[in-house]
């Protein structure tokens, strides 16, 4: 058998056309929080990628923990990203789930011997964040990270509820 090519389960995203109002949702009827509100945009990310072209892009998002897996809601702010295709299309829903992996690298070599392209990228904060186009294969698009989030990575620009 074949050593798979994603190792863990990191995060569950889903895009919806309000951030806030799902956070709220979220955390006021779920008990799901403290949510780290913040925005992505050519300000705050680099390298912004659309189908392996340079684009830039903007979404309001919020991320926290729940039981070891970061789950995160997306709200596209225009209509450029593949989040908006994805809300335009389907409505708010699951749009990806970010796995681990052994060696970035080998994973991208991987995923363009597949013919798979990189639906969307960027670097945030030292962070660089890929979506591979798995969709047709997996049922969901595959996020894939190299780096971690360091000193450069702006703080959130809110806290819900606040702690």
């Amino acid at each position: 058998m074949k050593k798979p090519i994603f190792t863990k389960v990191l995060q569950v995203a889903v895009v919806v056309p309000d951030c806030d109002a799902a956070v709220k949702k979220y955390a006021d009827e779920y008990g799901i929080g403290p949510w780290q509100i913040m925005e992505f945009n050519p300000e705050t990310v680099k390298d912004m990628i659309i189908r392996d072209e340079r684009v830039d892009y903007a979404m309001r998002l919020a991320v926290c923990d729940i039981g070891g897996v970061q789950w995160e809601i997306i709200e596209p702010k225009d209509d450029k990203s593949i989040y908006a295709e994805f809300l335009k299309k389907h409505g708010p829903g699951l749009h990806h789930v970010a796995f681990g992996t052994d060696d970035y690298d080998e994973t991208m070599r991987f995923a363009r011997e597949k013919g798979l392209i990189v639906l969307q990228a960027g670097t945030w904060g030292g962070l660089t964040y890929t979506y591979l186009s798995t969709q047709d294969d997996l049922g969901v698009i595959a996020e894939i990270y190299s780096g971690t989030a360091d000193d450069s990575a702006p703080p959130p620009d809110a806290v819900y509820p606040e702690e």
